[in-house]
Parts: C-alpha cells; sequence; structure tokens
C-alpha cells in the first residue's frame, strides 16, 4: 500500500513538471508559439527567403529585402539553448528592421553542409548588399547588438 501511495506522488509530481514545462494548457502553448519573433527555415524556406544556392552556385544572391542572421543550432545544444532567449529579444527590438532567422542542423543537414557548419551556434550575419560573414559560438547581447550594427546596419 505504501508504495502505491509513493507511486502516486511521483505521477502527480511528473504531471505537475509536464505542464509546467508546457505551459500549462494548449491557449498558453499556442500564445507563447505565436510569440517567437525568429522563423525557423527550411531548406525550401531559405532558398526563397535568403539565397537560392542551387541555382546560382557560384555567385551569392541575397533575396531579402531587409539584413538578416541565421542562427544555425541543434535542440540538444546548451549554448544553443542559452543564446535562442538573446536572440528573440534582438528579433524584437530590431522588428521590421533585420530578419532573424534559425536552422536546425539536425532537420536541415544540407544547409549545414553549404555553410560548412563545423560547430553550433553558428551565426550568420547578411547584409543586403555585400558578403555574409559567420560567427562561430554563441554571442552575449551586447557584442551581438554591436554586430548587427556595424555588419548589417553599417553605422
Amino acid at each position: 500500500m505504501q508504495m502505491i501511495k509513493v507511486g502516486a506522488i511521483i505521477l502527480a509530481a511528473v504531471i505537475g513538471i509536464y505542464f509546467l514545462f508546457r505551459g500549462g494548457n494548449k491557449e498558453n502553448s499556442n500564445k507563447q508559439i505565436k510569440e517567437k519573433k525568429v522563423m525557423e527555415l527550411t531548406k525550401k524556406d531559405f532558398l526563397e527567403k535568403v539565397v537560392n544556392y542551387e541555382q546560382n552556385p557560384n555567385e551569392w544572391k541575397f533575396l531579402g529585402d531587409k539584413p538578416a542572421i541565421i542562427d544555425f543550432y541543434a535542440s540538444w545544444c546548451g549554448p544553443c539553448k542559452a543564446f535562442a532567449p538573446v536572440l528573440e529579444e534582438v528579433a524584437e527590438e530590431y522588428k521590421g528592421v533585420i530578419d532573424v532567422y534559425k536552422v536546425n542542423t539536425e532537420n536541415e543537414e544540407e544547409l549545414a553542409a553549404v555553410f560548412n557548419i563545423r560547430s553550433i551556434p553558428t551565426i550568420l550575419f547578411i547584409p543586403v548588399n555585400g558578403q555574409p560573414q559567420i560567427v562561430t559560438g554563441a554571442m552575449p547581447k551586447p557584442q551581438l547588438i554591436e554586430a548587427i550594427e556595424r555588419v548589417l546596419l553599417q553605422k
């Protein structure tokens, strides 16, 4: 009988933790998804919004109308997880000025290979005119803002 009580307590704790991390209910969960400012790119999205490297394999032709940042990450990566909220904040602060994207290297292996991603997170800074620049590793927010201002907005 004692084992049943312990099992019930553990089950209740697990369910409580599940709802805590899930957001409590479907409405909150959907609300959180809508609040995301960083768009996840698939290969198809990338070819349409960033650069079509299949049509132009030898030339960089940026397709965006404003500068962009692309975070190459993986779901299991600790530094990637730590960098994600910083990227969300920056996406909100620069909304309408720059586009902020992310690419899951586990799901989009071809994109990771095309850009020779060997370490994550890797951040790709893409000015409207000019060549993209790559930085490996998570960046503190002040350093990220400095890179946006200098590389993307050329201030």
